[in-house]
């Protein structure tokens, strides 16, 4: 019973600090002067050195991100560490990587675009807000709790066996397959001050995005087989609206939940 307590009390940290990453997150990239770091700001020091220092941070958020997700990882992680905790853990190292970009940060200063007119900016950041409302709706939409890890420690706890979530689609996923990160891209993008770090940070993520999902989706096939290959040929990736690329049919060898 100490055990499986002590698991949920350390899920329920880990999901504070990813709390306080999130809003974190989304006063650095508004630029919100309460946080002492931000992602536009005048140049200090070398330019080449900024952009490699910001470049550096980003792939490390990068590699962490991608890698604790793959499904080899998982099956070695838990080897190390109980599953009951592995999401937790996941979302702690997650947390922990965007504290050190935001920490470690080089604004570069250089404007690349400037909207003065109060009608354009005040919808650029109306789409802001939308793409971290977006975010946040999303996961609950989902399973919030299992998500971020919740789920996994709180079951054993009151002594109920742990279900995966099964896979289902609420509106938003009938536009796009992955409108939680549709939201992050609009939420990187929308904005009436765009400097070179900014810039570089949404090229950065977004590259990223186009490319974890790929990663995702090979994931997704194998665990849900038929009904998500199906699900990817009518739904679009990322625009609503567009007509999804037709994936190469691939053999299923093992269909499984993870």
């Amino acid at each position: 019973m100490f055990k499986r307590l002590f698991f949920f009390v350390y899920g329920v940290a880990c999901y504070a600090i990813f709390l306080a990453t999130f809003l974190y997150a989304i006063a650095f990239v508004g630029g919100c002067p309460i946080v002492p770091s931000r992602l536009d700001g005048p140049l200090e020091g070398s330019l080449l050195a900024a952009i490699a220092i910001d470049c550096a941070l980003l792939m490390v958020f990068a590699v962490q991100h991608s890698v604790m997700a793959r499904r080899w990882f998982k099956e070695r992680w838990t080897q190390i560490i109980p599953w009951t905790i592995e999401r937790s853990t996941y979302v702690l190292f997650a947390s922990l990587a965007l504290l050190l970009l935001f920490w470690q940060w080089r604004p570069i200063g250089i404007e690349i675009w400037t909207v003065e007119h109060a009608g354009a900016s005040a919808l650029l950041w109306a789409v802001f807000g939308a793409g971290w409302t977006t975010v946040l709706v999303v996961t609950f939409l989902i399973n919030h709790f299992d998500l971020f890890g919740l789920r996994q420690v709180w079951l054993p706890l009151v002594g109920k066996p742990y279900t995966p979530v099964s896979f289902r689609t609420p509106l938003p996923y009938r536009l796009v397959r992955h409108p939680l990160y549709f939201g992050f891209l609009l939420a990187f993008w929308a904005t009436p001050h765009m400097t070179l770090a900014h810039l570089v940070f949404a090229i950065a993520t977004t590259a990223y995005i186009v490319l974890a999902i790929q990663f995702e989706e090979h994931d997704l096939i194998a665990e849900h087989g038929a009904s998500y290959q199906d699900y990817r040929r009518k739904v679009p990736m990322l625009v609503p609206g567009l007509r999804p690329r037709q994936p190469r049919e691939r053999r299923i060898e093992n269909p499984g939940a993870v």
